[in-house]
């Protein structure tokens, strides 16, 4: 019935989490949103440069130094390379998104001022809304919001009406993380370079089943972590333009980042390292682009491919479930379903499914405005990978029937 070009059996066996038992049950992992799962060559790279590389970088003219800056460096390769930023200074290496973010929004402290003006999404995860906020905090900026609709989409004509010569930062998502709406980002990133914005993007949810071309977006900034797309936790990157990076002074202060200090004064390193304050996640770093090999080795196309299919064949089933409302139901989106159950609390229906070995989250996803917009306390968020299957859809939809059974 279902037709994937993917030897989905084979890829498993590169995840041995998949094959543990939870309340004595098959373990079915439909939290990928949150954070996926990491394949043993990944593991295996952390695990190879920990037995034979381990040392600090940049600082030592000793073998094992250099070999773990050489490591480190050619991972910032890959990335530069995967998301075809024009130079690998461009990728500046973070401990996830959150922290690119943060990078970014202190930076422009210098850039606004009292009356101008930064737009930002109603589908934001609050790692886009809080920095941004506390910038405009310390400078009297004004903090706009483009509204979102019933369906979960974005008022593209607000947006327009929004932007203005005063208009210095826009930061949206490319993938909401609570809906799984994909954004028009281009469009986005036009209209608001056409009064002179910057444009940063969120794109933690976007990057495990897509493959961003920063160049051709012509972005200004964007950000994602490695542990939604395979790799190790406490590592990602943050993408800035050349130009805009040498705009913004060092996040934080310390070692590595540094050209020459004195008491009387501290000049500072080039790009990169100019934002990379401190001893790096090194092993991350290794982990982050042995992920990218390992994704592009498996074809984001056919990622894509079977993952829809996945998530029409779950959003046809869960439908027949009576009260059932699935939220951000559109054709442009990742295969992320997020429902409710008329008259039955969301935290109720996971703990079941829990019970039956079946992961989902559950809660405002970090959007509490989502939630708010329409009225509900939280939504269930099932979230599919490459690595999941059409007989977990089954057993997850089956899952659902049952909770709901039992609550009702």
């Amino acid at each position: 019935m279902f037709k994937t070009p993917l030897d989905v059996s084979g890829i498993r066996d590169d995840f041995p989490i998949l094959k543990r038992q939870v309340n004595g049950q098959d373990l079915v992992y439909l939290d990928n949103a949150a954070t996926s799962q990491t394949p043993l060559p990944v593991i295996d790279a952390i695990s190879d440069y920990y037995k034979h590389t381990n040392a600090n970088i940049h600082r030592g003219v000793h073998a094992l130094s250099q070999e773990a800056t050489d490591q480190f460096e050619q991972a910032r390769q890959k990335i530069q390379l995967h998301f075809n930023a024009a130079h690998a200074h461009e990728i500046i290496l973070t401990s996830g998104t959150t922290h690119a973010i943060n990078l970014v929004a202190s930076g422009f402290t210098s850039l606004v001022e009292k009356g101008d003006e930064l737009i930002v999404s109603a589908l934001e995860h609050h790692a886009n809304i809080v920095p941004w906020q506390m910038l405009c905090e310390r400078t009297g900026a004004k903090l706009l919001v483009i509204p979102m609709t019933e369906n979960g989409t974005l008022d593209m004509e607000a947006y327009k009406q929004l932007l203005s010569s005063r208009t210095k930062v826009v930061f949206v998502n490319h993938v909401s993380n609570a809906l799984g709406i994909i954004n028009p980002i281009e469009s986005i990133i036009s209209q608001a370079h056409a009064v002179g914005a910057a444009v940063l993007i969120d794109g933690a949810q976007a990057t495990p089943h897509m493959v961003p071309d920063v160049q051709a977006l012509d972005v200004e900034f964007y950000t994602t972590s490695a542990h939604k797309i395979c790799g190790p936790t406490g590592i990602g990157m943050l993408y800035g333009k050349e130009e805009w990076l040498r705009k913004l002074p060092p996040y934080q202060g310390g070692g590595e980042m540094i050209d020459q200090v004195t008491f009387e004064k501290t000049t500072y390193a080039d790009l990169p390292h100019k934002f990379e304050a401190g001893t790096p996640n090194i092993a991350g770093g290794v982990g982050f682009g042995a992920a990218i090999d390992y994704m592009q080795g498996i074809g984001f196309d056919a990622i894509a491919a079977h993952e829809n299919d996945l998530l029409q064949h779950a959003t046809e089933k869960l439908k027949h479930i009576e009260g059932l409302h699935i939220y951000g139901d559109v054709a442009h989106k990742v295969a992320v379903i997020s429902f409710n159950i008329a008259g039955i609390h969301p935290y109720d229906i996971g703990t079941l499914l829990d019970k039956m070995g079946i992961a989902v989250r559950t809660g405002h996803h970090c959007c509490q405005p989502i939630m708010d917009y329409y009225q509900i306390p939280g939504t269930i968020r099932a979230s599919f990978a490459f690595y999941n299957t059409h007989e977990e859809v089954e057993r997850f939809v089956a899952g659902v029937e049952k909770a709901v059974d039992m609550l009702r």
